[in-house]
């Protein structure tokens, strides 16, 4: 049985503990309310900007811009996005099992597959592992920017233009609500034939659109800021997916502390009334044997 100095350790212990998943629950809630409201604004941004790719990639030639070219190869890569810290719950380990199922299936069709992590837990978990790392981005989302999305997009277009690899793909946590987020796995290069994936409401609405110069000279500007916006989007997306995991995660641990408070506290008052007991009926004995 502990000893009633070493429960009192612990209660303590504990609620230290408890004062530290509160304030971080805290923090977490500041930084969600910030990261939801950057993301509920880009987003409609990034999928007109989208639609408006569609529509010019439906009347222009497929082969205009190497973006949309599709090619023969078989060199797959994947960007993978995780957090900087932990502390958010299943949050990094979803993303990297789903990054590890998306690597081993492309693997045995006999694909060449790399990775690029952003995100130091991610990097640190393709660092131990055998899959070949071509580029990596630690310790970006303490002060996520464009210019993050900026450094990332010029990579990744060289080397795609390069033929490095030739189809991308990324694997991000989805913000969906404070208490969902959705593991997602897109397709980002190249850019698919868009007029399969908008189908006849996309045909209907090209007439809205009038564009000049033309079709083509607009592709070679749009595309790559296209990739760009769509890179931040997804940066956004895991980085308020991030917080409202890390507060749910907190709040969670913040009840079991005080559960397990009560429960050690509990235990506590019953084994200090056992040896106040026990010290009473030793008195008690010893009384009664004076007499």
């Amino acid at each position: 049985m502990p000893s009633l100095q070493s429960l009192r350790r612990k209660i303590a212990s504990v609620k230290n503990t408890q004062k530290i998943t509160k304030a971080m629950k805290m923090v977490a809630a500041a930084k969600l309310k910030r990261a939801q409201d950057r993301i509920l604004s880009a987003r409609p941004y990034a999928h007109q900007l989208r639609d408006v790719v569609r529509h010019l990639a439906e009347r222009a030639s497929p082969i205009s811009h190497p973006l949309l070219r599709k090619r023969e190869g078989n060199k797959t890569e994947l960007l993978v996005i995780t957090s900087d810290r932990g502390l958010c719950g299943a949050f990094n380990a979803n993303i990297l099992r789903q990054a590890t199922e998306f690597l081993n299936q492309h693997s045995e069709r006999g694909e060449q597959v790399s990775v690029s992590p952003a995100g130091r837990k991610g990097c640190d978990f393709f660092r131990r592992r055998s899959w070949t790392i071509r580029q990596e981005w630690p310790g970006i989302f303490d002060r996520l920017s464009f210019e993050h999305a900026l450094d990332m997009g010029q990579d990744i277009v060289q080397h795609y233009h390069e033929g490095t690899f030739d189809q991308l793909y990324v694997v991000y946590n989805e913000f969906k609500s404070v208490m969902q987020q959705r593991v997602v796995v897109e397709k980002l290069l190249p850019i698919e034939s868009l007029d399969e994936e908008a189908g006849e409401t996309s045909s209907k609405a090209v007439g809205a659109y009038l564009f000049e110069p033309d079709e083509d000279e607009l592709l070679q500007t749009l595309l790559p800021k296209h990739f760009q916006v769509q890179a931040f989007r997804v940066l956004l997306e895991s980085a308020a997916a991030e917080q409202a995991a890390r507060m749910t995660a907190m709040d969670g641990a913040t009840r079991n502390a005080g559960e397990l408070i009560q429960k050690v506290t509990l235990f506590y008052n019953k084994t200090r009334q056992a040896a106040i007991t026990k010290e009473l009926m030793d008195i008690v004995g010893g009384a009664e044997a004076l007499k």
